[in-house]
């Protein structure tokens, strides 16, 4: 079974951000996203627990980088060519322009979505 990046669909979209989405691939979600230099999903999860994102993620970085920082106060930066698991409990900062395609577990990448959804509503 394989899908093009392009025929995963757009759910979300700006000038510099594309994010794509597709659950129940496999039973994960899978997610190809292009993010610009300085987008932080922080903000996004204040609410959730710990104010982070409690899905856990498995990915692979195309282009650029992202921090990861984790509750514990730990970070780490994956950046082009590498793989990474994220567990629950953790936040992002994009550190420099970046493509990655990440899988995770549907429902709870679809309770972060709509948390950051609402999240977005309210700042508009």
């Amino acid at each position: 079974m394989k899908i093009s990046k392009e025929d995963i669909p757009v759910t979300m979209q700006s000038p510099d951000t594309i994010m794509r989405a597709l659950p129940n691939y496999g039973g994960m979600t899978v997610c190809f996203n292009e993010l610009p230099k300085g987008t932080d999903f922080t903000p996004l999860l204040k609410g959730l627990e710990n104010n982070s994102c409690h899905c856990p993620h498995w990915g692979y970085v195309l282009e650029g980088s992202i921090r990861c920082i984790y509750d514990d106060g730990s970070e780490e930066t994956v950046e082009a060519g590498d793989v990474f698991y994220w567990p629950s409990g953790h936040t992002a900062i994009v550190k420099d322009d970046v493509k990655m395609i990440d899988f995770s577990p549907t429902k709870e990448f679809n309770e972060v979505i709509a948390h950051v959804g609402k999240m977005m509503a309210e700042s508009s």
